[in-house]
């Protein structure tokens, strides 16, 4: 299939195609002999996880576990139709999001708040699952795959509350989630994503010093793919923040409201990226997936909090 990517080490990578578009969100399967995914995707994009799977022979009876990074809809939006899909797979989440996986109803009514109308096109509807089947995460914990080979998890907030990052004992791979912001391979872009409500600057930096101290041998983005330039990618995800929350500080203490914060902290940055340049279907990718209306927002709902 297309859409999968064999990246070594007994793991795949598999373009979920969220709203039908390629390179967004990615899903990675670790095939062992306990078969593990991290990350779904989106609900409308469970079918073609589902299908990827299949084509690496993994059937229903099959996959041991579902990891998701954090439960926004764009990484977790399909784990009550995986869990459906594969009736034996344990999910794995942290305990912040658990209780939203067995019961999406809060979940989603806060998303439809902000997505409005676009909120199905995107994401879709998060289905519930049975909590007989959550496992709840503390700060850190350990997914088994098999032969000796595991996935640890270390707590990260900064992006969201309820943020893991998960490193793997055989390949040193580091599942970032969206703790270290979205990369985009075609250009090598790499930007902050700090959406409200829990973006929080020093423990989002926090958590890129934490998994420095992990010391991965190569980083999977959820956004998107796997980068092996792991210091230098890590160093310019903390540059990339204090930028942003550096050019919207400024924008509130001149007290623009948000969107013209917005517009002046994307004409500022503009230049950092090259996917701005280049032509409109790659620009408009990297605002879907990074939006500097987001960004901004979150940013400044933290500074509200801690500077009223």
């Amino acid at each position: 299939m297309d859409n999968i990517t064999d990246l070594g080490g007994g793991v795949y990578e598999i373009d979920t195609r969220m709203a039908g578009y390629s390179g967004i969100t990615a899903g990675y399967l670790i095939l062992g002999d306990r078969p593990c995914l991290v990350e779904t995707g989106t609900s409308t994009s469970a079918p073609v996880v589902r299908d990827a799977l299949t084509s690496l022979g993994v059937g229903p009876g099959d996959l041991a576990t579902v990891v998701v990074t954090h439960i926004h809809l764009d990484h977790a939006g399909g784990v009550g139709d995986i869990a459906g899909f594969y009736p034996q797979a344990e999910i794995v989440v942290h305990e912040k999001g658990a209780r939203h996986l067995a019961d999406p109803s809060r979940l989603m009514a806060s998303a439809r708040m902000v997505w409005g109308d676009k909120l199905d096109t995107l994401f879709g509807e998060l289905s519930p699952t049975d909590a007989s089947r959550i496992r709840a995460l503390g700060d850190t914990g350990t997914v088994d795959l098999g032969n000796g080979r595991t996935l640890s998890s270390h707590y990260s907030p900064g992006h969201a509350k309820h943020h893991v990052g998960l490193i793997d004992s055989g390949t040193g791979d580091l599942y970032v989630g969206d703790a270290a912001g979205v990369y985009l391979p075609q250009t090598g872009d790499l930007r902050p994503a700090t959406p409200p409500p829990d973006f929080d600057l020093q423990t989002a930096l926090n958590s890129i010093a934490l998994f420095e101290a992990l010391g991965p041998q190569r980083l999977l983005f959820s956004h998107y793919g796997p980068v092996t330039d792991v210091g230098e990618t890590l160093g310019r995800s903390a540059e990339e923040l204090r930028v942003w929350v550096d050019l919207t500080r400024q924008a509130r203490s001149e007290g623009m409201d948000l969107d013209h914060a917005v517009a002046m902290v994307r004409d500022r940055t503009r230049e950092r990226y090259a996917a701005l340049k280049a032509d409109e279907a790659t620009a408009e990718q990297f605002e879907l997936l990074s939006g500097a209306p987001s960004n901004v927002a979150g940013i400044l709902h933290w500074l509200d909090r801690v500077q009223p």
